[in-house]
């Protein structure tokens, strides 16, 4: 008893040394010459949290309070973080390689970067991931890639994973397979155990590209890939829910809430605290093709779904809207983040900007406010340019450009 009235007398402390500091931002008036900032739906100007918005900074206090207050006012949407393309990529070995650039250089060039394993991508400090799925209910269908006929390298699979059923990570069937993790269930796997071991990590946003398309077949053999329809959507959905649980998943039931749509909820209430999301995962449907057309079918806000689809508004099920063009597109992606919705953007394509160091789109990218900024270079290019795309100080996650409030502080959102 003496143990638990000790432990509640601290919890009451930390209570009111809570209270007083949120006292203080409510009394706190807006400095003279501060910017008026867009405010984010879900803000609640009459609460606490608007003496953050107006330009209050936090109060003098211990730093776990002040991320306690950060987790109560900031919200998933008024982020921004860095993450990767096709995360799980490896560049084909050296004698595969010289076979591609002999027939096709810029195909050749396009494919040459690799990334880390996906654990260390996290401990980097990368929160938004992107893998590439292929169908394969019965197994083995990508055990035998034409390219490692062609040009024998390294084992593709020396345990066998490609041969069970389930689908398969990799970026272009028999000419670009190698990957960090083989199925999409290994890849998820290795995910959540990095999530459970950090708890307090920002949301970790996973892209999703479903793939189907055949490639021109000289006479090789090439694999000619399932088709994704209905059935392979909800094979989809049910793998990534045989990984993460339910309490670990941002999904579009929660976000929509008794709202009639997704567009609806986001432009009003808004996204989840950051208190009410930590440490949990959010998956997006990148295709905007048929296949998202076929994932919406009969439920329009995504209702039972596991991912978030790119729609734009006014499609109820908009959201998440992918605009990979942050110069382009810069004035569409601030005007979408204002609103509510979230996106995702490029700062780099094709291995371009890695070799030629323009940072130009990586800079616009940043600026636009997207909430999910995606690389192939976490690290320095090695191509001699110095081209990186990290946040500002090497931070995981920093106050959104767009959304920020001027209290904010990046350095307490992880």
């Amino acid at each position: 008893m003496t143990t638990f009235l000790a432990g509640r007398r601290r919890r009451l402390v930390r209570a009111a040394i809570f209270f007083v500091a949120v006292g203080t931002l409510a009394l706190a008036s807006r400095p003279a010459g501060a910017a008026e900032l867009p405010t984010a739906p879900g803000t609640d100007r009459g609460s606490s949290c608007a003496a953050l918005a107006r330009g209050s900074s936090l109060p003098p206090a211990p730093s776990r309070v002040q991320r306690e207050w950060i987790d109560r006012c900031v919200r998933l949407n008024q982020i921004q973080v860095v993450g990767t393309h096709n995360s799980f990529h490896v560049q084909p070995s050296p004698g595969l390689f010289s076979l591609l650039t002999a027939f096709d250089p810029l195909l050749a060039m396009s494919l040459e970067y690799t990334h880390r394993p996906l654990t260390e991508q996290l401990e980097l400090g990368m929160r938004q991931l992107e893998l590439d799925v292929f169908a394969d209910p019965a197994g083995g269908l990508y055990a035998d890639p034409v390219g490692q006929q062609l040009a024998p390298g390294p084992p593709v699979d020396p345990g066998g994973a490609l041969l069970s059923p389930g689908f398969k990570v990799l970026h272009v069937q028999d000419i670009d397979f190698r990957t960090r993790c083989l199925t999409l269930v290994a890849c998820l796997t290795e995910v959540r155990a990095w999530s459970d071991a950090h708890p307090e990590h920002v949301p970790i946003m996973i892209l999703i590209e479903t793939k189907d398309d055949p490639i021109p077949d000289p006479g090789l053999g090439f694999v000619v890939p399932l088709p994704i329809g209905a059935a392979e959507l909800d094979a989809l959905d049910a793998e990534i829910r045989s990984v993460f649980p339910a309490s670990q998943l941002v999904t579009p039931d929660a976000v929509r809430g008794d709202h009639a749509t997704l567009a609806d909820a986001v432009t009003t209430d808004g996204w989840p605290l950051l208190g009410d999301s930590r440490g949990k995962v959010l998956f997006t449907l990148d295709n905007t093709d048929e296949r998202r057309d076929v994932y919406l079918d009969g439920r329009p806000s995504l209702e039972g779904r596991a991912m978030f689809v790119s729609s734009e508004p006014p499609a109820p099920s908009a959201a998440f809207v992918k605009l990979n063009d942050p110069v382009v597109d810069s004035t569409r992606i601030r005007a979408l983040v204002a609103a509510g919705f979230v996106v995702r953007t490029r700062a780099d394509a094709d291995t371009i900007q890695a070799r030629t160091g323009d940072i130009v789109p990586r800079d616009a990218a940043l600026a636009s406010g997207a909430q999910w900024v995606s690389t192939d270079y976490p690290d320095p290019s090695p191509f001699g340019t110095g081209y990186v795309v990290r946040l500002p100080d090497g931070l995981p996650a920093r106050c959104n450009p767009v959304l920020t409030w001027a209290g904010c502080r990046s350095l307490l959102l992880e």
